[in-house]
């Protein structure tokens, strides 16, 4: 399979999707919903939208159909970044070669952008509603709120925030990119195979993998950034190739995990290995 042309494709899906969804940065209140477009475009490569539509194909379902799926969750993780970078979390100036939201267009606009940002996610998910049954659409809603909220994302952060540099208990690490990076990644791959019609057996299996996938995404980013002050790093606490050897395990495990979905799941096995070996 070609992976670029497979990202390429799925990719300009998401983006014209995010395009109808928000609203027209000219629109009142202006400041707003230039803030709000402001990292939604250009984006990033849609990593997590593209493992929605790859795990739906997974198991047999159409990437169509995944697309509000896939949408909501490019909308929730752009609003995470946006309030990582204010200045009472991360306080970054830059993102993706650019401002940063409260640089551009202030504080307090910044952070609206994000709550507008999340309302409009759970939106997106609900217009399926449209495509695949109610039932199935009412659990994807669940689950996303479930992973980005106060036990999931939204807690990681904090636990994040509040990490102690000299504190190097491994599981206490490995819990903050559980809820704070992995959460996102597993409900992205759980969600898709949801509105695909997947079984309960397989949503399950998939959470898992994404589980795994999501930790060791999260520690080849801490080894690409380990010249960096990152407190909160797998990296920094095993050394870089003790870190590399978890991440490798990690993807290992989640790899068995989906052989018997075949050669439909292929998309969603290169995805993973390209999410986490590009960067060890």
């Amino acid at each position: 399979m070609d992976l670029q042309a497979y990202m390429a494709e799925r990719g300009a899906w998401v983006d014209a999707e995010l395009e109808r969804l928000l609203p027209p940065a000219g629109e009142a209140p202006a400041a707003l919903h230039g803030a709000m477009r402001h990292l939604v475009f250009p984006g990033g490569k849609r990593f997590r939208p593209l493992l929605v539509m790859a795990a739906a194909e997974a198991v047999g379902g159409r990437a169509e159909d995944a697309l509000p799926m896939a949408a909501a969750v490019e909308l929730v993780h752009t609003y995470s970044l946006v309030h990582d970078d204010l200045p009472c979390m991360d306080d970054d100036s830059e993102r993706r070669g650019r401002p940063t939201v409260h640089v551009v267009y202030g504080e307090a606009v910044a952070v609206l952008a994000g709550d507008a940002l999340q309302c409009l996610a759970f939106e997106a998910l609900a217009g399926a509603a449209g495509r695949v049954s109610a039932e199935r659409v009412a659990l994807a809603v669940g689950d996303l709120a479930l992973a980005v909220g106060s036990r999931q994302l939204v807690g990681g952060q904090v636990a994040d925030l509040a990490f102690d540099p000299a504190d190097t208990d491994l599981a206490r690490i490995e819990s903050v990119h559980a809820r704070k990076t992995a959460a996102l990644i597993a409900v992205s791959i759980a969600g898709g195979a949801r509105l695909a019609g997947a079984s309960a057996a397989q949503i399950a299996e998939l959470d898992l993998f994404g589980q795994e996938v999501g930790i060791a995404f999260q520690i080849a980013d801490d080894l690409l950034d380990a010249d960096e002050e990152d407190l909160c790093s797998l990296a920094n606490a095993l050394g870089l190739d003790a870190a590399r050897e978890r991440a490798q395990r990690l993807l290992e495990t989640a790899m068995k995990r989906i052989e018997n979905l075949g050669e439909r799941a292929e998309p969603l096995r290169d995805l993973a290995r390209y999410a986490v070996q590009r960067k060890l």
